[in-house]
């Protein structure tokens, strides 16, 4: 059996890491995109502002990483959307639909105890490398 080719997914234009992990990887033509909070690439900080400032830096943070892995939205497959708040899941989805409008990707939503550095909203994802034709 042929070895699989990873490759670290890495781009100065999205906040870098905050412990041992990738940006992002690579494994044949599926990224996995780790999981994205609003904070301002420039400054390491969260930006200011409410669940939609940081949904909406924590997607171009995403739409950053996606471009260095050599695609785009419209490749992201799935999705997991982690809230501090589950009261702010529409918020969240009203700056959501901006960036994914059409063939929605798979997603989860979950409230969860605490996000790093008190983050309001984190968002990972799961991309496929190349063109993708929409059936039903």
């Amino acid at each position: 059996m042929a070895a699989l080719i990873r490759r670290i997914i890495s781009t100065a234009r999205a906040p870098a890491a905050i412990g041992p992990y990738s940006q992002a990887v690579m494994v044949d033509r599926t990224v996995y995109i780790s999981g994205q909070l609003g904070m301002d690439p420039a400054s390491g900080q969260l930006v200011e502002g409410c669940v939609q400032a940081q949904t909406r830096q924590a997607l171009v943070n995403m739409g950053e990483i996606l471009k260095a892995a050599g695609c785009g939205y419209k490749n992201v497959v799935k999705t997991t959307v982690l809230l501090a708040d589950m009261n702010d899941f529409t918020d969240v989805n009203d700056v959501y639909k901006q960036f994914f409008s059409s063939s929605y990707p798979a997603r989860a939503a979950y409230q969860v105890a605490a996000l790093p550095r008190g983050g309001l909203v984190e968002i990972e994802a799961v991309a496929v490398l190349g063109p993708l034709t929409d059936v039903s």
